[in-house]
Formats: C-alpha cells, sequence, structure tokens
C-alpha cells in the first residue's frame, strides 16, 4: 500500500513538473486570444540533421599566416590573430562519383526536358519518368540535340556531347546587394551563368609536356576504380556551380518534405580553409603540426612530390583516395596533399593588410571581360606534383577560376543554425 502511494505521490509530482516547465496549447492560444507577445509558427520544422559526409569544424581565433619563414620573401602573407565562425565541411575533397552525380542530374535534366516529361501541375521535371529515360529504345535518337555530331563519332557509337552540358546557375550576389539603392529591383543583383558542368579530362596532357599521361584522361574520371579519388579538371566557376547545384538539391528535398530550407553550400575562404586545415593547431606549420613531413616511423604523411621526385614513395603516383591517410585534429583528410583546393577568395597580394579580422574574405566576381589579374583565386594545401613547402597550412597559391588543372579540386562548406551545430 505504501509503496502504491509512492507511486501515485510520484506521477502526479511528474505531472505537475511537466505543466510548470512546458507551454500547453491552451495556455499559448489563451495568451495570443488576451494579445500578449507569444510569438509566431516558423511553419516548417528544421529538417536537416548531420550533413553526409560533412564534419564540424568549430568556432574559434588562430593565427592566420606564415607559421615559418617566408622563403619566398614574397610578403603575401603576414602573420595575424582573426576569429572564424564555426561551420560545416567536406571531410574529403569531392570524388568523382559525388561530382558525377551533378553531371549525371545535368544530363538526365536536359534530357527530361527535351522529351517533355513535365509535371502539368508543377511545371517542374516529372522525375518518375525521368529516371527511366536511358532505358527507353532507341533514346540517343530522340535526343539528337545532346548527341555527338555523327563526324564527331568513333565506329559511329552515338555517345552524349560533354560541351552540351550545361548547368543554368543561378544565385543572389549579396555582397552588391547589401548596398542596393531604394527601389532597386531585386533582379538587379540575380546572377545567373550558362556551366559548362563536364571536367576537363584532357588536362592530363595539357599540364605535362614531354610525359605520357593519356591513360589519365581516358580513365580517371569514367572508371569505377577512380570513383572515390577526388575530382579533378574543374574550374572554380565549375566549383561554384556544383554549390549551387547541391543547395537547390537540398532544399528541393526539403520543399518535397514541408521543411524549412537551409543556407547554401559555398566553397570556403581562404580564412575559413586555413582555420580548418589547422585543426586547431594554431601556430603548425602543417595539419598534423611541426616540423616534419614524416612521422616517427618514418611514414610520409601525404601525398605530394617527395625529394627531387620520387612520386609513389607515398603510396601513390599521381592522386590518391580522398579519404587517404589520417585526417586531423578536425576529422579532415588530406587538407594537405592529394589535390589542392580551390577557395571562394580572390588572390591579392596585400590583401592580409586590410582585411577585417572577422570571417576575413575577398570576393569578386570577376566578368569575361576582366583582366586575367582579376580572376586570380585562392587555391590551398598543395597536391600530388607539388614539393613539400606548398604542403604548409599557410602557404598560398592562385589559379585563374576559368582555368583546369590536373591537380587542383575542391570540398564544399555549409553554414547551419547554432542548434544544428551541438549534434
Amino acid at each position: 500500500m505504501k509503496n502504491q502511494l509512492l507511486s501515485c505521490i510520484s506521477v502526479a509530482a511528474l505531472s505537475l513538473l511537466m505543466i510548470s516547465c512546458g507551454k500547453s496549447k491552451s495556455s499559448t492560444k489563451s495568451a495570443a486570444n488576451n494579445g500578449q507577445l507569444v510569438g509566431v509558427s516558423y511553419g516548417a520544422p528544421a529538417g536537416l540533421t548531420k550533413p553526409i559526409g560533412m564534419v564540424h569544424v568549430p568556432q574559434g581565433t588562430f593565427h592566420m599566416g606564415p607559421s615559418d619563414e617566408d622563403i619566398n620573401y614574397a610578403y603575401t602573407a603576414r602573420n595575424r590573430q582573426v576569429s572564424i565562425s564555426g561551420f560545416w565541411m567536406d571531410a574529403t575533397e569531392i570524388t568523382n562519383s559525388e561530382y558525377k552525380q551533378f553531371v549525371f542530374y545535368v544530363r538526365d535534366s536536359l534530357a527530361a526536358t527535351a522529351l517533355n516529361y513535365i509535371d502539368p501541375k508543377t511545371n517542374n521535371i516529372d522525375w518518375k519518368k525521368a529516371n527511366g529515360i536511358w532505358k527507353e529504345k532507341n533514346v540517343y535518337e530522340k535526343l539528337s540535340g545532346l548527341v555527338m555530331a555523327p563526324d564527331d563519332r568513333i565506329f559511329g557509337k552515338m555517345e552524349i556531347d560533354p560541351d552540351k552540358l550545361i548547368y543554368m546557375e543561378e544565385y543572389v550576389d549579396y555582397k552588391a546587394a547589401a548596398y542596393r539603392k531604394p527601389n532597386e529591383p531585386r533582379s538587379k543583383f540575380i546572377i545567373k551563368n550558362p556551366v559548362k558542368v563536364y571536367p576537363d579530362t584532357l588536362v592530363w596532357v595539357r599540364d605535362f609536356s614531354y610525359a605520357y599521361n593519356e591513360p589519365m584522361s581516358q580513365r580517371y574520371f569514367a572508371h569505377p576504380a577512380f570513383a572515390n579519388y577526388p575530382v579533378v579538371g574543374v574550374t572554380w566557376k565549375q566549383a561554384t556551380a556544383f554549390c549551387t547545384w547541391r543547395s537547390r538539391y537540398l532544399n528541393s528535398y526539403l520543399d518535397s518534405k514541408k521543411k524549412a530550407n537551409e543556407s547554401s553550400f559555398r566553397l570556403p575562404t581562404e580564412a575559413e580553409w586555413e582555420y580548418a586545415a589547422r585543426g586547431g593547431r594554431s601556430q603548425s606549420m602543417f595539419p598534423w603540426g611541426n616540423y616534419y613531413l614524416r612521422n616517427r616511423k618514418g611514414c610520409l604523411m601525404a601525398n605530394f612530390k617527395p625529394g627531387r621526385g620520387n612520386y609513389p614513395e607515398d603510396g601513390g603516383f599521381y592522386t590518391v583516395r580522398a579519404d587517404a591517410y589520417w585526417p586531423n585534429d578536425f576529422g579532415l583528410y588530406n587538407m594537405a596533399g592529394n589535390v589542392a583546393e580551390w577557395t571562394s577568395s580572390l588572390y591579392y597580394e596585400g590583401g592580409y593588410n586590410f582585411a577585417h579580422d572577422m570571417n576575413p574574405d575577398i570576393r569578386y566576381n570577376a566578368k569575361e571581360s576582366d583582366p586575367p589579374r582579376m580572376k586570380r583565386k585562392v587555391v590551398r594545401g598543395g597536391s600530388w606534383k607539388d614539393v613539400g613547402y606548398f604542403l604548409q597550412t599557410s602557404t598560398r597559391n592562385y589559379e585563374y577560376q576559368d582555368t583546369a588543372k590536373s591537380y587542383i579540386g575542391f570540398r564544399c562548406v555549409i553554414d547551419l543554425p547554432p542548434a544544428m551545430r551541438k549534434r
């Protein structure tokens, strides 16, 4: 009897606790009817959990710039303290398999549009029909506008023309919109760029004169053996188009589930990249610390050009898997070596002197008519064909935004609400 009484008291106490700590629907409704400030529902709940393949980089402060002597004496990077907001970052570089998903989406979208597989209710592509396009008979004859011209075919084989796989990138230029004049239309700040999405596979031949690299051109992006290797031959413009598509792809799914849209995927800024590469080791030369490129067992810590050109000594002749070697303390793989990585930042020699100390960044949307100097984008991390100096977390380099290389890839970041960062 005593135990039953205690149980009843416990249940009653728990009920009172739930009533006192929670807000019932009736109390909210009553307060609203009484003219009280209770806030409004956002209508759609947050829908994104931990992003697949990404790790959280916590907010923090670090010393950006050289952790050792500037051997070039170029003084393009001065050591200074900056603070960075937290963000999510791909644990690895974007792989061939992941980038191929983008290419296939563009291919299937164009094919579905050409075949008029459009849902009349939504005026969008009917993906139930579109998913079966390539199983149809004589599909290439129906898609003559996307297929190689007869003179470009080998043994008469009908194939999709990579030059016709074009993605229409659309986004708002927030930097320009922040200085808009009263009553200026939003359309003035919407950027629309048609971007060819297929990687330039000929970079393997073009980048190295008097060298035999044709097999890499033929197989690297096409063969399943390289599915988990970092994608290369992608320009800065193609990398940003990928980010735009990835954002649209995610938010379209969230819309279908009636959940809140998330912020956009993007390339990391130069400062974010260096902060992430250091992995919390503010003054270290490399993502794994100081001062050496080998561990105590003599094993190389990254994929680069050891010594005077012993390429295979580190385990890879060209690139290696995107998840090779040990990750840094944030859980990020190959922040040094394998492939160098695009950032969103404009390369300017004196940028460190005037950039803000809070999320520093220098951006410029270069036009086709701009001089080459304005098209330089910061590239970080060093690659499989670089010497050890370029693997340092502070080493700056650049490439032109409309140029593809066999040793440059990228990874994405996304900003998520503070509540998401705790997961």
